[in-house]
């Protein structure tokens, strides 16, 4: 006889759920794209990251070439700026040397030439008896500084006043002199000297006559500028030395 085997497990609903196998996902090929550009990204990312590690450290090592070029540079430029201080500092020396020539130059009074310019504008009815050099005057606060040239006093006789008037303008046009500072100290009337004494018993009353004192400022312009005023009255060495430093170019013509 057949026996008949009846579950009625598979009947349930429970077991009929869980037993139903779940459908399998199929994945179609047009999914794959962004797939594709994610492992595309992965590989170039990297790729260009050492790409530009490596340009940067080419460019590091550029430049420090370049820096190092221009401190080997440098160096150079600060030997040659040394060198040039150096000489610049020779050149200043030489040209202070120079400077206290011509100085020296220009503050020479050629006294020889002063007194034949005397003698040369002397009137004929004026006698000079002496003739000194003055010291410079003390400087006075607030006013400018006095000439260090010094000045000249002159002493002497003259026939009358007028004399003694003209002298002082002659004198004043002189350029080893200053004209504004040219005066008359002192003139008075004397007996003129007699020269031979008058016979025995025979009084000879002396001629009046003007003593005079004059007192001028000797001119602070350079002998360079002087040279044909000097050359005229004979002061032939000075005038030579001042030629050769004009030729050189020390001293402007």
């Amino acid at each position: 006889m057949y026996s008949l085997d009846i579950n009625f497990l598979k009947d349930r609903p429970n077991f009929q759920k869980n037993t139903e196998k779940k459908p399998k996902s199929s994945l179609k090929p047009g999914n794959l794209t962004p797939v594709f550009i994610g492992v595309g990204i992965g590989v170039l990312f990297p790729a260009f990251a050492g790409t530009g590690w490596w340009l940067l450290q080419a460019k590091n090592a550029e430049l420090e070439q370049l820096i190092a070029q221009l401190e080997e540079e440098s160096k150079s430029l600060d030997a040659q700026i040394g060198s040039i201080n150096k000489i610049r500092e020779e050149t200043n020396k030489v040209k202070g040397e120079t400077q206290s020539l011509v100085a020296v130059f220009d503050q020479i009074r050629a006294w020889s030439a002063m007194l034949q310019d005397l003698r040369d504008r002397i009137p004929a009815s004026v006698q000079i008896e002496n003739v000194r050099q003055t010291p410079p005057a003390a400087p006075v606060e607030g006013q400018p500084p006095p000439n260090p040239a010094g000045g000249m006093a002159i002493t002497g006789l003259a026939r009358s006043f007028n004399d003694v008037n003209d002298f002082l303008l002659i004198l004043q046009q002189s350029r080893f002199f200053k004209a504004n500072e040219a005066k008359i100290v002192s003139a008075e009337l004397v007996d003129a000297p007699i020269k031979n004494s008058p016979p025995q018993g025979v009084a000879i009353k002396p001629p009046q006559i003007v003593r005079y004192n004059i007192q001028t400022s000797l001119s602070d312009v350079p002998a360079s500028e002087l040279v044909r005023e000097l050359e005229q009255k004979g002061t032939v060495g000075l005038v030579a030395r001042i030629r050769s430093l004009q030729q050189t170019g020390v001293i402007q013509k």
